[in-house]
């Protein structure tokens, strides 16, 4: 059946280039005064110290650019990725399988009833969904229905099918949030989704 939900601008990267000096020493001069070292040197070291510097302090790449804040509250982030599951991993009423994008990770769906009749030739899945991020962390989610039309006796194409975010462990202790579903189910074949949305966490990020 369908599942879940459940993404940061590469770094810049500075090239750094010592510049060349202007001139350099000939081998052809045994004449040259301790004085015109000493200048040579004094110029050199103006250059060469602070490429040093500027290597070692801004070539570092600057750090990972952090997901887009949404509204006014600093705490909400807009998140998007795809699921891909197979029924029977579990048991006969449960899909399982990666999700990907920002809430990437594991996902379980599992069928809450058998399909009911929906208005209009629709029919409808009651789901619990079950997620866990690759860092471990859990997402907890309210029971969703998903809306379908059905495409044959074992594909349904997702028409509505909204969940919410009620908590978690981790990162997710405390965070709320709403994603959007769509994609279809293959009571045979399994689940392709792609979902969208936005949560808002407890605590800033």
């Amino acid at each position: 059946m369908l599942l879940q939900h459940r993404s940061f601008c590469a770094p810049s990267a500075y090239e750094f280039r010592e510049p060349a000096l202007a001139g350099s020493l000939s081998e052809k001069e045994p004449n040259m005064t301790f004085g015109r070292i000493a200048r040579i040197a004094v110029f050199a070291s103006l250059v060469v110290f602070p490429s040093v510097f500027l290597a070692s302090s801004g070539s570092r790449p600057p750090a990972a650019a952090r997901p887009h804040l949404s509204g006014d509250d600093n705490n909400c982030i807009h998140v998007g990725g795809s699921i891909i599951t197979n029924f029977g991993a579990v048991d006969p009423n449960t899909t399982l399988g990666p999700a990907t994008g920002d809430l990437r990770g594991a996902v379980a769906a599992t069928l809450l009833t058998a399909p009911q009749p929906g208005p209009n030739g629709t029919v409808l899945f009651n789901v619990q969904h079950h997620w866990v991020t690759e860092s471990g962390d859990n997402i907890y989610f309210d029971h969703a229905v998903a809306t379908t039309i059905p495409v044959s006796q074992t594909r349904f194409a997702i028409v509505s099918y909204p969940t919410h975010i009620v908590g978690g462990t981790g990162r997710f202790a405390g965070a709320t949030g709403d994603l959007t579903n769509i994609g279809e189910a293959d009571l045979q074949a399994g689940t392709a989704l792609r979902y969208f949305g936005q949560v808002c966490f407890a605590d800033a990020q």
